[in-house]
């Protein structure tokens, strides 16, 4: 009995050494931080405006390709730039749409009355796009519109109905793996 209290003693010491020697092990590696985190501030600003000068590149083909596929006339590019104009995303609000701490200061109230300002902005935005949409399509011919009408559509199913990459498709496939016309429920 003397013999098996010894054993058993002595195999929970080692135990507990080595859970010991385990958590001290842990404590002194540092956790590998976000690849984003480790960039500096200057860093990040270079990466965004590469990734924006990309995007402009992009939406400029996009712009160009349509143009082309309209076929658009002297007589419709006064509409045309119009148009194109209007589409050009909006610069973000700035130093003050980032400030969290100028919105921490507010109340509920406060913020919520900000934040239908905000709407109220977007809201007058869009209507000034869906103006210059007007005016534009009312240039087009028959044919015109036919394939304005098909490359609108595509582009709503390629970034979703409420802009950005909601449900993206690309090849047929859509995020998650889906095909065009399923939905996520089955």
């Amino acid at each position: 009995m003397n013999t098996l209290r010894k054993t058993l003693l002595t195999g929970l010491a080692a135990l507990s050494l080595g859970g010991a020697m385990i958590g001290v092990q842990a404590q002194t590696q540092a956790p590998d931080a976000h690849p984003k985190a480790q960039l500096s501030k200057q860093e990040r600003q270079a990466r965004h405006a590469e990734f924006s000068a990309k995007r402009e590149q992009m939406r400029a083909q996009r712009i160009a390709k349509l143009h082309d596929e309209l076929k658009i006339t002297p007589a419709q590019e006064s509409a045309w730039n119009t148009f194109v104009a209007s589409m050009k995303p909006a610069k973000r609000a700035g130093a003050e749409h980032d400030d969290r701490a100028s919105w921490a200061g507010l109340s509920a109230p406060q913020r919520a009355e900000k934040m239908i300002e905000r709407q109220k902005q977007r809201v007058a935005s869009m209507e000034q796009r869906l103006a210059a949409l007007n005016t534009f399509y009312s240039v087009l011919s028959p044919d015109q519109k036919k394939v304005f009408d098909e490359k609108a559509a595509q582009m709503q199913a390629h970034y979703g109905r409420h802009g950005g990459m909601h449900g993206w498709q690309h090849d047929g496939q859509q995020h998650g793996g889906q095909q065009r016309g399923e939905s996520a429920r089955g």
